[in-house]
């Protein structure tokens, strides 16, 4: 029994109190939850280290470090905490996302260390629904994609991630992690597209997704085809499979200056209910 305030790196035994951590707040913690619910707490299979901190022998907070550093439950010892093990163990991760309190106090503490970002996105508000538009129609041209359109779809991934992040998903190992994690999107039937003449126009997929609560991402429309609506409906489609089959709360969090996306997704009936901080390497 741990009776000190303190941190570790949890095992495959801690499972069960590392869940009841991240259903405190199943929406904020989608990502990690899902991947813990997929992989268990086993480094290799997780993609990384899970760090908790304990209080009084109880863990109390997590921090998932793998290619991102996500702090999780975190108040501000437990942030101090994992910015030092984070400070000692050195960088490893491509961005530092989360709640914005706790990820920006995280970024403070190690920007000394670690720094500079190459960006910093402050406020991304995250938004949630329960429920579909009354107004807007489902496009009915949006649907799964198959495992052998992968090679459809994959340019439009591609345009969306450097859009998105300002670098593209084929730098360094020429995009065979990517393609991988889209690849499963596919195979997971969580991926969604509305394909004209062999190019997709719209396209979004259920990225994290738990019994509780998923996370809709990688929302891109082709830029001719902007400012027709296909936004709204195709993500009126997706929360209409997401809604129906995954969890009864859908979540997204999208860049604060992205003013035409946020009023898009509130017509939908996405409501802002807090913010995300994503420091980008």
């Amino acid at each position: 029994m741990l009776t000190t305030t303190t941190t570790k790196v949890l095992e495959p035994g801690d499972l069960d109190a590392a869940l009841a951590v991240l259903d405190r707040e199943p929406v904020a913690n989608a990502f990690v939850a899902a991947r813990v619910h997929a992989a268990g707490l086993d480094p290799w299979r997780l993609g990384g280290e899970m760090w908790g901190w304990y209080a009084g022998g109880h863990l109390e907070a997590l921090c998932y470090a793998g290619a991102n550093l996500v702090p999780i439950c975190a108040g501000p010892e437990a942030v101090r905490a994992f910015a030092d093990r984070a400070r000692r163990s050195g960088r490893r991760c491509s961005s530092i996302v989360g709640p914005a309190e706790a990820t920006t106090e995280l970024w403070s503490l190690l920007e000394p260390h670690w720094g500079p970002a190459r960006e910093v996105r402050a406020h991304q508000p995250l938004m949630v629904t329960r429920a579909m538009p009354a107004d807007i129609a489902p496009d009915p041209l949006v649907r799964r994609i198959r495992k052998d359109e992968l090679d459809v779809v994959m340019p439009a991934c591609v345009a969306m991630f450097t859009e998105e992040v300002g670098v593209s998903p084929l730098a360094g190992d020429g995009g065979l992690l990517y393609q991988a994690r889209v690849a499963e999107l596919v195979g997971a039937g969580r991926s969604f597209a509305r394909i004209e003449d062999g190019r997709v126009v719209f396209k979004a997929e259920i990225g994290a997704a738990t019994a509780l609560a998923c996370q809709i991402q990688g929302v891109w429309v082709a830029p001719e085809y902007r400012g027709r609506g296909l936004s709204e409906t195709g993500m009126a489609a997706v929360l209409g499979y997401a809604l129906r089959e995954v969890s009864p709360v859908v979540s997204l969090y999208v860049n604060d200056y992205n003013t035409a996306a946020r009023a898009a997704y509130r017509r939908v009936g996405f409501e802002e209910v807090g913010a995300f901080t994503s420091v980008l390497f």
